[in-house]
């Protein structure tokens, strides 16, 4: 398949409204029953179904049979960033309307999950100070003084790719991706550090996360805190 081909079998797939909606849920980086997700984007099971076939095949998702049960999740964090990088050049986001679309509106811009590592305005926080402290330069590339900060917290790189900008959709502006990334933000839900807001991938910088990024040297520097 040539390049042209594949960009648009890619646009045809994420141009579906449901479909969209169904990536969109799935960027928290769990894996969502074909029930739940029909849910969440308001359709029949049915029509979710043949959806999620769609995306399965066109390789944007993955599926998990349990049981009767029908699991789909993200192929992987290179899709996670497809999505986040396209939601950025969609151009101005719309207003959303009611107080409640607002709220959760507020909520992902503050902090959110991307896949598996931290964005919003939170994730901003979060490489500000990496980069503040010299863990990792501007490009977001870690020092050796920065994976000796790493390792002291428990990280052993692996075969992934240490770390890389994800462009984030709500601040345009690249936060920290890749091994590095997953690994703070793993680290940060088992110290509880930060806390899921609900169900969704919004989440918040608890009082103890707060106190937990000054002890390591981190600045907060964004509207993040359980307090707010």
């Amino acid at each position: 398949m040539g390049v042209v081909e594949a960009l648009a079998q890619v646009a045809s797939l994420l141009a579906d409204s449901t479909r969209a909606a169904i990536c969109g849920a799935l960027l928290d980086g769990r894996a969502w029953t074909a029930r739940e997700l029909a849910q969440h984007a308001g359709v029949a099971a049915s029509t979710v179904s043949e959806h999620l076939t769609r995306l399965v095949e066109g390789g944007l998702l993955v599926e998990h049979r349990q049981g009767r049960h029908r699991y789909v999740a993200l192929a992987g964090p290179h899709v996670a960033e497809l999505l986040e990088t396209m939601a950025a050049f969609a151009g101005p986001r719309v207003a959303p309307r009611g107080l409640r679309a607002a709220a959760v509106s507020e909520a992902m811009a503050r902090g959110r999950t991307c896949y598996d590592h931290l964005a919003g305005r939170l994730g901003i926080a979060l490489r500000t100070g990496l980069v503040d402290l010299g863990v990792v330069n501007a490009e977001l590339a870690i020092s050796e003084p920065g994976m000796v900060w790493f390792k002291e917290l428990g990280f052993e790189p692996g075969k992934r790719v240490l770390s890389r900008a994800c462009l984030d959709w709500t601040e345009r502006v690249p936060h920290l991706a890749g091994a590095a990334g997953a690994f703070l933000c793993e680290a940060f839900f088992e110290r509880g550090w930060i806390r899921r807001i609900g169900t969704s991938r919004a989440v918040l910088l608890t009082e103890t996360g707060e106190q937990g990024w000054r002890d390591l040297g981190l600045v907060n520097r964004a509207d993040v805190t359980a307090g707010c």
